[in-house]
């Protein structure tokens, strides 16, 4: 029944795709709405999605989302479903590859479900090959910035940087996808700089005050198809010239810490709500 039912959602979008005349970026992004909801669909299968503060949200012009990230791509679904606007992220470019998009999700299976990843890869695997080739043929049309996430880290900065600097939204996950018990926080990994040094660089350089959404994620670690509710706090948008210091690290430490804080007391509320 369950396969089934994802091989409906799957097959629904499949034909719901058309040819459709080049239009620019964000029209095409609309044009290719199925696409975005059968994948965020697939993705959040058995989840329900409660959100605090979709307010908060910025529907036009510049804006980095910032948030934990403990659930791989269910978080960025959950985002996909609650934005109410484009958006882009940053997508390991290995997902574009259906070799190398195989080997991520037999490492996702075998991380969350020990030994038990094996058997339910092989019990899923005629669904996960067609699943595969959708999402290998469609991903790029969805707003994805395809990078290096292990290298390069300047380099997928820049082409962030080049699509806020154009008025698009931009998700910026902090985490590498799963709970880490070795930190101070486990749902919340320490803040990377990118956020930061992309708002420093635009506001220096082009006088360009960049909001940035701080968002708090929890029950995307809940392992795919496993039913349970995803929780979203939405905070209110934080800017870089509030935390200005005298030096470009001063000042990019500062918002960092800041926005990681505030993200930390978002999900704490989550939690004992």
């Amino acid at each position: 029944m369950l396969r089934k039912n994802l091989e409906r959602l799957l097959i629904r979008s499949m034909k719901r795709i058309e040819s459709k005349p080049i239009t620019p970026f964000e029209k095409e992004l609309q044009n290719v709405e199925p696409v975005i909801r059968t994948l965020t669909n697939i993705a959040l299968f058995g989840k329900k999605v409660i959100i605090k503060g979709k307010e908060n949200f910025i529907k036009n012009g510049p804006n980095i989302i910032v948030g934990n990230h403990t659930g791989t791509f269910k978080d960025v679904a959950t985002i996909f479903k609650i934005v109410p606007r484009p958006i882009f992220f940053t997508a390991n470019k290995m997902i574009f590859s259906k070799d190398e998009f195989n080997l991520l999700i037999r490492k996702y299976l075998q991380r969350h479900l020990k030994n038990f990843g094996l058997f339910v890869e092989l019990l899923l695997n005629p669904l996960k090959a067609r699943l595969v080739n959708y999402i290998t043929e469609n991903i790029g049309k969805i707003g994805t910035i395809p990078v290096d996430i292990y290298h390069k880290k300047r380099l997928a900065i820049e082409k962030c940087q080049d699509y806020v600097k154009q008025g698009r939204a931009i998700i910026a996950l902090q985490g590498h996808g799963w709970i880490n018990k070795s930190h101070s926080h486990p749902y919340v990994s320490p803040f990377r700089r990118g956020p930061s040094i992309i708002s420093y660089n635009l506001y220096r350089e082009n006088g360009l005050s960049v909001p940035v959404t701080p968002v708090a994620l929890f029950g995307t670690h809940v392992p795919f198809l496993v039913p349970g509710k995803i929780k979203v706090s939405v905070g209110k948008p934080m800017y870089i010239q509030d935390y200005m210091g005298s030096e470009f690290s001063e000042t990019v430490s500062r918002f960092s810490q800041a926005l990681e804080r505030r993200v930390r007391k978002l999900i704490n509320e989550l939690i004992w709500a």
